[in-house]
Formats: C-alpha cells, structure tokens, sequence
C-alpha cells in the first residue's frame, strides 16, 4: 500500500510541476508576441530575403560572341623525304566498284602507316550522250551517264615507299575505274561544295 500511495504522490507533483511551468510561460510569450499572434503563423513569410537564393553572380560572364572567321585551309609543303599532301581521285559510272576501291586504297594507307587526313564524295556529275540520226538533223538523247567521284587524302607518304605503293594500286585497279594523285590546293578545296549560281550573282550585285 505504502508503494502505491508513493507513486500516487509522484504523479500529482510531476503534473503539478507542469502546470506551474506552463503558468510561469504564459505571461512571458505574451510580453514577446503581440496581441493576435498565433504560434502556427511563419514568420519567414513576411521577412525580407536580402539576396538569398540568387546565382547569377557566381556564374562566370558571358563573353561578347567573336564573328566566324573564313576557315584558311593550311597544305603541308612537301620535305626531301616526305610528299606533302596528296589527293588520289577514284572515279568511274560504276558507283559499287568506285566505292570499293577507295576503300581497299584507305585500307592500303593504314597498313603501310600513310597518314589519311580525309576521305570524302565528291558531287556526282552527269553527262547526256545526244545521238544524231543517219536522217534528219534533230538530236536526241541516248543515254544519260553518271559519274561518280572518291577522294582519299593521305600525307607524309615517304619518297622510297611510293613506288612501291603506286605499283600495288595499279595492280589491283578494277576495269572501268580510273585514280588520279595530284598535289591538293585550293580549288581542291572548292570542288567539295556545291555552286549555287543564284546566290553569287546576289552577292555581286549587292558588291
């Protein structure tokens, strides 16, 4: 019986000592809060941020954008024991086998560690082959012929090894296809790109 009474006792002055502390607290939150004041109310709400939360100004500056200049074309010169820059053609109406052969020359030129700066199609051109009958004098059209156009450019070819190199792509070139190799230059450079008439005869003019 004495426990119980004990823990009875404990009890009422625990919940006796809270309510004298939530007494004790009452006045001084109303002394703090104005009248009105709901302790659920955010005050964040309504207080000024001062900047917090902006990034920009830790984002580098934007620098001013520099106009496209003409892209100059540098050709490799040529060395006692090494050629320059080298364009070989491979054209012909035949567009499987030209394909084909600048394929086994790209090929060719990694095996024998020639340098292939490029390899690229050229526009295809067409030609129409006009017959003239044995009577009368109007022409007609007879055939209309494609002919298509590889180029693979390769550089710092070695002087002793082109012999050698040339004699292989003669041996293994296919019936119908003909290789050309000259030095590339500028107008090289102009043939991969389409003309457009129009657009020039604009640009003269506004000249």
């Amino acid at each position: 019986m004495n426990a119980i009474a004990g823990k009875i006792l404990l009890i009422q002055n625990t919940r006796a000592l809270v309510q004298a502390v939530s007494l004790i607290r009452a006045p001084l939150l109303k002394q703090q809060m104005p009248s009105g004041f709901l302790l659920t109310d955010r005050q964040y709400r309504s207080m000024p941020t001062h900047g917090i939360g902006r990034y920009k100004y830790l984002l580098p500056k934007e620098q001013p954008k520099k106009k496209k200049e003409k892209v100059q074309m540098k050709i490799k010169a040529a060395t006692g024991t090494q050629y320059g820059v080298l364009n070989m053609s491979v054209s012909g109406y035949d567009m499987t086998l030209v394909e084909h052969y600048s394929q086994y020359i790209h090929n060719l030129c990694n095996r024998l560690n020639i340098k292939v700066d490029e390899s690229y199609a050229l526009p295809t051109k067409t030609t129409e082959v006009m017959v003239l009958p044995d009577q009368g004098t109007k022409m007609y059209m007879d055939v209309v012929l494609k002919t298509h156009e590889r180029v693979v450019q390769i550089s710092q070819m070695k002087a002793a090894l082109a012999p050698i190199f040339m004699e292989v792509l003669l041996k293994n070139q296919p019936e119908g296809v003909q290789l050309s190799i000259k030095e590339h230059n500028e107008a090289d450079y102009q043939t991969r790109f389409k003309a457009r008439p129009e657009l020039e005869g604009l640009l003269a003019q506004i000249g």
